[in-house]
């Protein structure tokens, strides 16, 4: 492993197990869906982290699958706000510590709230930043909701219904 990240040594000082994958990545690419290809992974596996603000002006990280649509109602009812929308993007460096393409909930400047979909605990496995464009960290889910603090909710526009089936389709037996 040539980095190691912040990600990774809060995880290592909380005894978890994960494994970082490396992957070129071009300057201007942050799709999750480019991402989950490049570490052979299913993109609805492969988790992004956006940096929201509340209506009540407190700064939330979502968790979401990177193959679907973050629902800010969701999120807003979720961290009991009237609404919630992206941070600018000019912020998210100056409030995460971390470049847009690189944002990870561990070691961030601030520890603001985690809220992670809850289609994270269909999978053995899942995928999230290591705090470096290029470098992603797997880990079991229940751990990563352990090392996070993170509260589980519905926060995308695909049901989780929906979003179970379409992962049982995509499974080989």
């Amino acid at each position: 492993m040539s980095h190691k990240t912040n990600a990774a040594r809060i995880l290592d000082g909380l005894g978890i197990a994960y494994e970082i994958r490396e992957y070129e990545v071009a300057p201007e690419e942050f799709s999750a869906i480019v991402v989950a290809e490049k570490i052979g992974l299913p993109p609805e596996q492969v988790f992004k982290t956006l940096l929201c603000v509340t209506s009540e002006k407190e700064h939330v990280f979502a968790v979401v699958p990177g193959d679907v649509e973050l629902d800010f109602k969701k999120l807003a009812a979720a961290a009991e706000a009237r609404k919630a929308e992206m941070v600018s993007l000019k912020d998210v460096q100056p409030l995460t510590g971390y470049v847009r393409g690189g944002v990870t909930v561990f070691g961030a400047k601030k520890d603001f709230p985690v809220f992670v979909d809850e289609t994270l605990e269909l999978f053995d496995v899942i995928s999230v930043s290591a705090g470096m464009r290029g470098v992603q960290v797997l880990l079991k889910p229940e751990d990563y909701l352990r090392a996070a603090k993170a509260v589980v909710a519905d926060l995308t526009r695909q049901s989780a219904e929906h979003r179970a089936q379409s992962s049982e389709s995509g499974r080989s037996l």
